[in-house]
């Protein structure tokens, strides 16, 4: 059985303080979590790049314990979706809304 220890109830209503509409909040959030992502997988792989080898043989591919502590330090880290709405809380995220020039889809964060 899986714990869910990391499972939070949110009050919708808190999500749209700031925006005032709850569907703009999440789409803030969702494209700050992409970016939260991005930046963290970026970071990953290019720590787990210094263990690369250029071996094709299975047999002399070995596990390295460095790297295996990196992934489970990564796995641990809270979900990018938990840390932008950490951070819309804590009003770290700036955003503006587009004007009427800007194309409907340039939310910009």
């Amino acid at each position: 059985m899986a714990n869910n220890a990391s499972i939070v109830t949110r009050d919708v209503v808190d999500l749209c303080d700031e925006t005032k509409n709850v569907y703009e909040s999440i789409v803030i959030l969702t494209k700050r979590a992409r970016q939260i992502a991005v930046k963290e997988k970026e970071e990953l792989s290019s720590k787990l790049a210094e263990f690369a080898t250029t071996v094709d043989n299975l047999e002399e591919i070995f596990e390295n314990k460095e790297q295996i502590e990196i992934s489970k330090h990564y796995e641990k880290m809270p979900k990018p979706s938990a840390k932008s709405i950490e951070e819309f809380h804590d009003d770290k995220i700036v955003f503006r809304q587009p004007s009427q020039e800007d194309s409907q889809d340039d939310l910009l964060i």
